[in-house]
C-alpha cells in the first residue's frame, strides 16, 4: 500500500492518470482488475484498476485515505458493500433500496457518491444474452434471499415483473425481505418451490449452490414451462448442473458472467470517462 501511494500521489493530490480500484477482504480471487485493465487498454486510456485487501476494521478509514490521495472511485464487494454505503456522502435511490452499494464514484470535491450496478447488470445480462426476454410477460421465482437476492429483487420490480415468488432454505430471512420490498413478493416454502415452476416466466437463481466447492443446487425442473428463462448469478462453473437441466428441456438459459461484466460498466464510464463494451473477448478473458 505504501509504495502504491508514493507512486501516484504528488502534493495535494493527482488528475492523470486516473486510478481506480477494487476493495474486498479476501480479494484476491476478484476477476474485476482483469476486467477494467483490459477496458483501460482497449480504450488506450492513461490510468490504472488495483485491487486492494482491506480488514473490516479499517474499511472507512482506508477508503477516505485514498480519496485523499486522489483515486477515481471503487468497486466494493464483500464484506464492504452496507459499510460502503454508510460511508457515502451521497446515495443513488437504488443503493439505498437495496441496502448496499458496489460501486463508490469520487467527484472533485472529493464527494463519496455510492450506487449499486449489481441489479442494473442482472438486467442487462438478460436483455442482451437471452433470446427474447420480456420482464412483464409473467411471474419470477427467485431462489435465495441474501445479498444478491435484493439486489435482484429490486432490479425486477424495477422492471415490471407483474408478480415475484421468493424462495428461502430459511424462510424467515424471505419473509422479511418481502415484507420490507414489496406486496408483489410472495414468499414460498423451500421444499415446495417446484410447485410453481409451471407458471413462471423467469427463474432464478442467487444463491452459491452449483457454485465450484459447494453443494449442488437440489431442484426437479421438469414441471418448468419450456419457455421460461433460467438464469443463474454463479459463473464458476460458467454452466452449472441447474442450467444444464434446464436447456436440456429446452429452456432459454443465461449463466453469471454477463452480470459481473455488464455491473462493470457503469462505475468505469464515471472513473474513466468512456463506456466500456461487453463483448465476448472480454468474457473470454475474464474467464482464463
Amino acid at each position: 500500500m505504501a509504495a502504491f501511494l508514493n507512486q501516484h500521489s504528488a502534493g495535494a493530490g493527482f488528475q492523470s492518470p486516473k486510478v481506480a480500484a477494487v476493495l474486498g477482504h479476501p480479494i484476491a480471487q476478484s476477476k474485476s482488475p482483469r476486467m477494467h485493465g483490459h477496458w483501460l487498454k482497449t480504450n488506450k486510456i492513461s490510468g490504472d484498476y488495483i485491487a486492494i485487501d482491506i480488514p473490516p476494521a479499517r474499511f472507512s478509514q482506508t477508503v477516505r485515505l485514498l480519496v485523499g490521495v486522489g483515486l477515481s472511485g471503487f468497486n466494493v464487494t464483500l464484506p464492504h458493500k452496507e459499510s460502503a454505503l454508510a460511508l457515502a456522502d451521497h446515495k443513488t435511490e437504488r443503493a439505498t433500496k437495496i441496502g448496499a452499494a458496489n460501486t463508490l464514484i469520487i467527484d472533485a470535491e472529493g464527494t463519496i457518491n455510492a450506487d449499486n450496478t449489481d441489479g442494473c447488470g442482472f438486467i442487462a445480462n438478460l436483455k442482451n444474452n437471452s433470446k427474447n426476454w420480456v420482464p412483464q410477460a409473467g411471474p419470477v421465482l427467485v431462489l435465495g434471499a441474501g445479498g444478491s437476492a435484493r439486489a435482484i429483487l429490486v432490479s425486477l420490480l424495477v422492471a415490471g415483473v407483474p408478480k415475484i415468488y421468493l424462495s428461502n432454505r430459511t424462510q424467515r430471512r424471505a419473509l422479511d425481505l418481502a415484507q420490507e420490498l414489496s406486496p408483489l413478493i410472495e414468499v414460498i416454502d423451500w421444499d415446495h418451490k417446484e410447485q410453481k415452476l409451471a407458471e413462471v416466466n423467469t427463474l432464478v437463481n442467487t444463491t452459491s449452490l452449483g457454485m465450484i466447492g459447494k453443494p449442488p443446487l437440489e431442484i426437479n425442473l421438469s414441471a418448468l414451462n419450456p419457455t421460461a428463462l433460467v438464469t443463474d448469478l454463479i459463473y464458476a462453473p460458467l454452466e452449472t448442473a441447474f442450467l444444464a437441466q434446464a436447456r436440456g428441456l429446452g429452456c432459454d438459459v443465461v449463466g453469471g458472467i454477463g452480470m459481473l461484466l455488464h455491473q462493470g460498466v457503469p462505475g468505469f464510464e464515471a472513473w474513466f470517462g468512456t463506456r466500456p463494451t461487453v463483448d465476448a473477448e472480454i468474457e473470454a478473458l475474464v474467464l482464463k
